[in-house]
């Protein structure tokens, strides 16, 4: 018999310090990529970033949203309007959108939240095309909104890295309806 300590990973079991289970354990306790279990379970729940954005926000500013039922944008911000999100039109070209006011600016929606004393806007959700996402990055870091949201499409890495260099969340080419359908599908959000 040897005198050899033996410690285990994983707890309840006995074995060297290997991280191989000396004997059968009740739970599974395999190996996937060759990393211990416990490491790639704590890989697998790992919290999802746009699932864990998603469920924090309340507001959205839609930056490009059109009042034709037609166009991409109006159909995002209504769902995400259905989905409880309160939308904020952003277009100097429309009046109202979806029973909503439209602003011209993120500068005039954020004075118009201020004055009301509003929550300030968690993401900005960009449809305009992508040379016109530098300017509209500089009014959402002038506004202090958490989210730069580029829809599919949108790309523009400069700007995204400004946007992170300067504290906000990017997003870019993907589609915010469709993140959030597929994972309220999968219970990820409610």
């Amino acid at each position: 018999m040897s005198s050899r300590k033996t410690r285990s990973v994983y707890p309840g079991t006995s074995g060297p310090w290997t991280g191989a289970p000396a004997r059968p354990h009740s739970r599974s306790r395999v190996c996937l990529l060759g990393l211990p279990f416990a490491v790639t379970k704590a890989f697998a729940i790992a919290p999802d970033p746009i699932a864990e954005l998603l469920a924090q926000s309340r507001t959205i500013a839609v930056v490009g949203l059109s009042s034709r039922r037609t166009r991409p944008s109006y159909g995002v911000a209504a769902y995400l309007q259905r989905a409880g999100y309160q939308i904020f039109p952003v277009n100097p070209n429309e009046t109202e959108v979806l029973g909503v006011r439209s602003w011209a600016t993120l500068e005039s929606l954020a004075e118009e939240l201020a004055r009301m004393g509003s929550e300030k806007i968690d993401i900005v959700d960009i449809f305009r095309r992508s040379e016109e996402v530098p300017a509209i990055v500089e009014s959402a870091i002038a506004i202090g909104a958490k989210t730069i949201w580029m829809q599919e499409g949108v790309i523009h890495e400069e700007t995204a890295a400004r946007a992170r260099a300067a504290g906000l969340f990017v997003v870019m080419d993907l589609c915010v309806l469709k993140e959030h359908a597929s994972r309220i599908s999968t219970g990820e959000i409610r």
